[in-house]
């Protein structure tokens, strides 16, 4: 029933009636912009930098729903725009914000510390800026596949790439996250829940 709604909606987002098109927009927004702004946010982080990606996601949409061309699911695509724009966003911050790996650690736990996105034990905080450290790709990927425990498949449409490369891409992540965060909580046993080897759903 939701793909049919999805299609739906798609078709009145192309209407030439304006106020059709409006309406169907607004109803886009109500159904997926809380779930397209936390995966969002688990990767930039900043719920200012979110808000702004969440938004220049759904203006792409209005602007060029025409080029939807129904070979993935519509929630499949608008992912793929916001992933796109997170990756565009912590790139550009390159040689600023994100200059280096110890940079990148200490400002994305400036920013977990002060929004209060990640809270709770040593570990889980570790863990956070852990994930800060990686390269943005990775990071993506990390979030997709551990926070939004998305199934491979999927993953592999939004991000346009190979399942196995996904799942090389989240086993390095995965070595390298549980490495820092070992090494943070003074050698203490650490592993995460490893979804490689999951049951696609």
């Amino acid at each position: 029933m939701a793909q049919t709604d999805d299609i739906q909606l798609v078709q009145q987002l192309r209407d030439t009636d304006l106020s059709v098109r409006e309406a169907a927009f607004v109803q886009l927004v109500d159904r997926y912009s809380q779930r397209l702004y936390w995966t969002v946010r688990k990767i930039v982080v900043s719920h200012h930098d979110a808000d702004d990606v969440v938004q220049n996601v759904f203006l792409k949409v209005w602007n060029s729903v025409g080029t939807f061309r129904g070979e993935s699911g519509l929630f499949t695509w608008l992912y793929r725009i916001a992933v796109n724009e997170s990756l565009s966003l912590l790139r550009s911050r390159r040689s600023g914000l994100f200059s280096s790996i110890d940079d990148r650690g200490a400002s994305f736990d400036r920013i977990v510390d002060s929004e209060g996105l990640f809270d709770g034990e040593a570990a889980e905080r570790a863990l956070a800026r852990a994930v800060g450290r990686l390269p943005a790709k990775q990071r993506a990927v990390f979030a997709l596949r551990y926070w939004d425990e998305m199934p491979y498949e999927e993953m592999a449409a939004v991000l346009e790439t190979s399942v196995g490369a996904l799942k090389a891409s989240y086993h390095h992540a995965v070595a390298k996250v549980e490495r820092w965060v070992r090494y943070e909580i003074s050698g203490s046993d650490f592993s995460l829940d490893s979804r490689e080897d999951s049951p696609e759903e």
